[in-house]
C-alpha cells in the first residue's frame, strides 16, 4: 500500500518522531542527503498562492538532488476539465511524488486513492500537516521534548492549523488546548480522532471558548490569521468575532514564564497578534518558517524510502544515492509494517 501524508494522524507517534529525527539530521547536514538524485522529479501543485510552501518545497527538493516541477492549476488541466484521478494517473508515470496545496481535502484523497506515488498535503482547508511537522520540530528544538508539553491554539478553531494541531499534537503526546468562539469550533470528528490518538500517546485534548483558560500555564502559544484565503468576504464579521482572541502581552502573561510564541505566517499584525508579541523575545516564528524546509525534506525522504519496500523507515539518516536515484547505504532501515492511521 502506498504511504501518503494527507492529514497529521497518517503517522503514528513513532513515525512522526522518526521524521523529526531525520529532519534534525538533515538540518545539521543540509547538503548530505540526496535520495532524489538522478534527478527524480516531484510535482508541486498550487491552487492557492504561497511564499513559504513554494520556496521550501522547491529548495528542499533541489537540496535532495531532485527536480521540482512547479504547477499552477490555473495553467493546467487539473484546474479545468481533468479530474484529480486522471491527473494522478498521468503524473505517477513521470514523477516520484506529488505535493498539492489546494482547497478541498476530498481532492487530495481522490488523488491519493488513484496513484502509486506518495501524495503530500501541502495545505487544504481542513489540515496543514507539513506546517505541523515544522512546528513540532521547532518546539522540540526550543523545549527539548514534545510529550507532555502544553500547547494553546487561540483563534479560529475550525481552521486547518487548529485541526492539525489537535491531530499532530495528540500524536506527539502533547496536551493540546484550542480556544475559539463556539461558532468556530474544530470539527467534531477531528476532535474525536485527536482524543483517540491522545489516549494512545498520553496526551490530551481540550476545546474551550475562553482564551485565558487555554493559555494558562501553556508552554507554547499559537495563533493564525483570522481571515484565511477564500474567506476575505467575511473579514469584518470575523474581526468582530475574534476580537477577544488577540495574542498580546496581556494574553502571553497567562502562559508559563518561559513560554514561546508561534505563528505559521503570513500574519495580520495588530489583528490576531500584536507586534510586541510577534517581534518579541518569546517569538520563534523565524525558526518555525525555516523548519518547513528541513521537515519537508525529511518527510519526502521518509515517504520515498517507506514506499520503496512497503514499510515505514526508522528515521536513520539518508546519506547518499546511487546513480539511478535509489537511496544508497544510508537509506533508512525498514522495520515494521505501515501504520493504518
Amino acid at each position: 500500500m502506498t504511504r501518503h501524508f494527507l492529514r497529521d494522524d497518517d503517522l503514528s507517534q513513532a513515525e512522526q518522531s522518526a521524521i523529526l529525527d531525520l529532519a534534525e539530521q538533515m538540518k545539521a547536514d543540509r547538503w548530505g542527503a540526496k535520495p532524489l538524485a538522478g534527478p527524480q522529479s516531484v510535482a508541486v501543485i498550487f491552487d492557492k498562492s504561497s511564499t513559504r510552501t513554494r520556496v521550501s518545497f522547491h529548495v528542499g527538493i533541489s537540496d535532495l538532488g531532485g527536480s521540482p516541477l512547479i504547477i499552477s492549476t490555473a495553467n493546467s488541466q487539473l484546474g479545468g476539465k481533468e479530474t484529480p484521478t486522471d491527473t494522478a494517473r498521468v503524473l505517477e508515470r513521470m514523477v516520484s511524488a506529488i505535493v498539492w496545496r489546494t482547497y478541498g481535502q476530498a481532492g487530495l484523497e481522490e488523488m491519493a486513492a488513484n496513484t502509486s506515488v506518495p501524495v503530500v498535503n501541502a495545505l487544504s482547508d481542513d489540515f496543514h500537516p507539513c506546517q505541523l511537522l515544522a512546528d513540532l520540530l521547532t518546539i522540540r528544538e526550543h523545549r527539548g521534548t514534545l510529550a507532555g508539553q502544553t500547547v494553546a491554539f487561540v483563534g479560529d478553531g475550525a481552521s486547518n492549523m487548529a485541526q492539525s494541531y489537535l491531530l499532530a499534537g495528540a500524536t506527539a503526546g502533547m496536551h493540546v488546548r484550542v480556544a475559539a468562539p463556539s461558532a468556530f469550533s474544530p470539527a467534531a470528528d477531528v476532535v474525536s480522532d485527536a482524543e483517540r490518538r491522545a489516549a494512545e500517546t498520553g496526551g490530551s485534548v481540550l476545546v474551550v471558548t475562553d482564551p485565558v483558560a487555554a493559555v494558562a500555564g501553556a508552554d507554547v502559544v499559537v495563533t493564525d490569521t483570522w481571515v484565511s484565503m477564500g474567506k476575505e468576504d467575511e473579514k469584518q464579521a470575523r474581526l468582530d468575532t475574534f476580537n477577544g482572541y488577540r495574542v498580546d502581552d496581556a494574553m502571553m502573561a497567562h502562559a508559563a514564564d518561559d513560554a514561546v510564541f508561534m505563528h505559521c505566517l503570513p500574519a495580520d499584525r495588530g489583528f490576531e497578534v500584536t507586534a510586541e508579541v510577534i517581534d518579541g523575545p518569546r517569538s520563534i516564528i523565524w525558526d518555525e518558517a525555516e523548519n518547513r524546509l528541513h521537515a519537508q525534506k525529511a518527510l519526502l525522504a521518509w515517504l520515498l524510502a517507506a514506499n520503496a519496500t512497503g514499510a515505514p523507515a526508522t528515521g536513520a539518516p539518508v546519506t547518499g544515492a546511487t546513480a539511478t536515484g535509489a537511496p544508497a547505504t544510508g537509506t533508512p532501515a525498514m522495520t515494521s509494517a505501515p501504520a493504518t492511521a
